[in-house]
């Protein structure tokens, strides 16, 4: 019998026999999104989580990797690299930014992503990591193997974005911080660690 029920992106999507070297990922949000969309855990479908309030733009393809999940091992190995203590992981799914120099206008799609490196950033004393990616057969940006080949300005506009995308303007409160840009390497740790908790939490 076919299939009634379209997959959970989160749960029914594969990350991939090749993973981590080569992972699918979830692409909720687009650089031409002016509101913040996120999968509903519950039913799998995109939902408007908020408007974006200010001028903040996601500057690349926005989502997570299937079949991950954030939570004590990714919470361990955030405290062994930076000191910290009582870090756990957000609860969510491992996110991922995947940069291409297509222009890809909506979400709600799957694309095979090359990562390359990641963000290590705590909110509200969370791991909430975010990994660097390449589209897949990118003609331009696919000459990067890791995140120190990019370029600088590239790196910062990402970073600029993540630091600031819960800022309120007025306030002089630091809502997060990336303790460390790491290379391709350590992302690979990064994504062996969310299967492992994806597994103990939610694995048969």
């Amino acid at each position: 019998m076919k299939k009634k029920y379209q997959a959970h992106p989160w749960h029914g999507i594969k990350i991939g026999a090749n993973a981590p070297i080569e992972v699918m990922s979830f692409i909720e949000m687009t650089p031409s999104d002016s509101v913040k969309y996120e999968v509903d855990k519950a039913s799998g479908f995109l939902k408007v989580d908020r408007p974006q309030k200010f001028s903040n733009i996601v500057p690349a393809l926005y989502g997570f990797i299937p079949q991950t999940y954030c939570a004590e091992e990714v919470g361990k190995f955030c405290m062994e690299k930076t000191g910290k203590t009582n870090i756990m992981g957000d609860g969510d799914p491992l996110d991922i930014c995947v940069l291409t120099e297509r222009n890809i206008t909506h979400g709600n799609i799957i694309v095979p992503a090359i990562p390359i490196g990641g963000f290590r950033m705590i909110d509200n004393n969370e791991a909430d990591d975010k990994i660097i990616a390449i589209l897949k057969g990118d003609e331009v940006y696919g000459q990067w193997n890791d995140v120190l080949e990019c370029p600088i300005s590239l790196i910062n506009r990402l970073k600029h974005y993540f630091l600031t995308y819960k800022a309120i303007p007025g306030e002089n409160i630091q809502r997060v911080e990336i303790s460390h840009i790491y290379g391709k390497e350590e992302a690979m740790e990064v994504i062996k660690r969310s299967l492992i908790d994806y597994q103990k939490h939610f694995g048969e």
